[in-house]
């Protein structure tokens, strides 16, 4: 069992099929769409447009600037920006010079960035004026060698207002972006293949120090084409950039999929509800990928039957559980469904999703929604601790091998090992799959909760809390107890204008679940820590 059986029924035969793939990279795929269209827009950025051929011309100033900095092909590229126009020209202009861009979360902290600047040592640093000191201060700890080059994020934006920083910070020592856009044009693109690194792209470190994983061109070129496929995706679209681009979701489903499909995207600089609602309006883009709290809080924001929100007929959401009840009301006030999403890192992006069209079955054990199928080429299965291939129904760790599963992690040859394996990468997630294929995610592994020797899964518990109308947000943790071993504790955010108790919400909990499922305490907070890209904290509301 693997989900492909799937296919022919809900798959039409060119869906279907194993995908075709060029032998080449997203940079082949951007130049043959500046050739077919130069004039066609590649990016809105605030009320300035970006054609296909100004954002090649303009990387291929970057790139010869990048040259003079020092950048040789298999150097490293550090991108540490928001969605702003200088992330895809930075992209390209890497890439065009063979170098390898590693993305940069800009909420990284000083022992963080000495962190990467140990592991992968970028020759160049790329990021807002907020970050130069941080990296400055990395820099000086670790000796490394390495170009500062600073834009601003109101660099080639437009005449709208944006959600930019209150106060300018001045990067006193390093290269503008600016400068580097003045730049004569580079020579024709060095030899990069399908198989060459393209991303350096470091996970969370949840279990430890970060490490990069490492995408390849051809990893990134199945998420251009069977991702833009699966989505339905044509020149007539345009893609809102809910996603940071920093972010791998970002990088493979917005860059990659606009870059080399010559979809149009609609960049929000960084996520603020009433900001993107407002170039919703502005720009009318048909698509975006977002965690589900991004979905949440536009919802929060529209009023019920909002058109800008309509017209966004295609939404996908991935990182983190989606709750069935937030699906149903989305598409009650909006007209739009929300499908599930399922991606890592390591998988380059997607690699099982809800087709198109199709909404996601139930599964009745646990009332979770299905994360999908595999991708065209993917093949999913859910094995035991012993590595063996469980039945349909049986819950296991989820396994995934295809053409967007990456090569390993940079100088780290042990944990790569232990996460791609022969059979494939070990995602770490608990899922089950029934007998047509449909996936399900349970939980993390680490996230499971033993209470009285029972097992419970924060998101059941959550998905509960979800039902009720006041709950916008909530997240479940366990707590140490002493006669239980560990005890259910939810943390939750209510919808704007709405108001209920924590007896109110324990009272719905004992209606819908067993009793040692229930939260023995719920605690109400403004907003639930989340990562950049939208996913719930839980390890930070350990603590609390």
């Amino acid at each position: 069992m693997d989900g492909q059986q799937t296919w022919g029924r809900l798959y039409p035969p060119e869906i279907a099929a194993e995908p075709r793939l060029p032998a080449t990279t997203v940079l082949a795929m951007f130049a043959e769409r500046v050739a077919e269209a130069p004039e066609a827009p590649a990016v809105h950025y605030f009320g300035r447009d970006i054609s296909r051929g100004e954002l090649d011309r303009l990387s291929d100033a970057v790139a010869q600037g990048l040259g003079d900095l020092g950048v040789w092909q298999g150097d490293r590229v550090a991108i540490s920006l928001q969605n702003t126009p200088a992330f895809p020209i930075c992209l390209l202009a890497a890439w065009k010079i063979g170098a390898i861009v590693v993305p940069v979360n800009p909420m990284l902290r000083a022992t963080e960035l000495t962190h990467l600047l140990d592991d992968c040592d970028p020759r160049v640093f790329v990021c807002h004026p907020e970050m130069h000191d941080l990296v400055d201060d990395a820099r000086a700890r670790t000796g490394a060698d390495v170009e500062v080059v600073v834009s601003r994020p109101t660099d080639l934006a437009g005449d709208l207002p944006g959600p930019w920083p209150a106060a300018s910070v001045d990067a006193e020592g390093a290269s503008a972006f600016e400068a580097l856009l003045n730049g004569g044009p580079h020579p024709s693109p060095v030899d990069v293949g399908p198989d060459d690194l393209a991303l350096l792209t470091y996970t969370s470190g949840t279990t430890g120090p970060a490490k990069g994983s490492m995408s390849t061109h051809a990893n990134l070129v199945y998420q251009a084409v069977v991702s833009g496929g699966w989505f339905g995706l044509t020149g007539e679209d345009r893609i809102l950039t809910t996603a940071p681009f920093f972010h791998i979701t970002g990088l493979g489903l917005h860059l990659a999929v606009g870059l080399g499909n010559g979809i149009p995207m609609v960049l929000t600089y960084r996520f603020d509800a009433a900001t993107v609602l407002d170039l919703l309006h502005r720009y009318e883009p048909t698509f975006t990928i977002g965690a589900i709290t991004a979905f949440i809080a536009l919802a929060d924001r529209a009023e019920p039957g909002d058109a800008a929100m309509a017209r966004m007929r295609t939404c996908f959401s991935g990182g983190a559980p989606v709750a069935q009840s937030v699906v149903e009301r989305y598409e009650r006030d909006f007209g739009v469904y929300i499908h599930n999403i399922y991606g890592l890192t390591e998988s380059t992006s997607a690699c099982i999703a809800v087709p198109r069209g199709v909404e996601a079955p139930v599964d009745e054990a646990s009332a979770a929604l299905s994360i999908g199928v595999p991708l065209p080429g993917t093949r999913v299965t859910v094995v035991g601790d012993d590595g063996e291939q469980l039945p349909p129904g049986t819950a296991g760790e989820i396994v995934v091998r295809g053409p967007s599963v990456g090569t390993g992690y940079w100088n780290r040859p042990e944990e790569a090992a232990n996460a791609f394996r022969d059979d494939g990468l070990h995602t770490g997630d608990v899922g089950v799959m029934d007998e047509d294929g449909w996936v399900f995610v349970v939980d993390r592994k680490k996230d499971l909760l033993v209470v009285s020797g029972y097992k419970v899964w924060p998101r059941e518990v959550e998905d509960v809390l979800y039902l009720h109308p006041a709950v916008r947000e909530a997240a479940v943790v366990g707590r140490p107890d002493d006669y239980q071993g560990e005890s259910v504790w939810a943390f939750v955010a209510l919808r704007s204008g709405a108001s209920t108790t924590a007896e109110e919400l324990r009272e719905h909990c004992r209606t819908n679940l067993s009793a040692y499922k229930c939260p023995r305490g719920i605690e109400f907070l403004d907003d639930l820590p989340k990562t950049a890209t939208g996913k719930i904290l839980r390890r930070e509301l350990k603590g609390t």
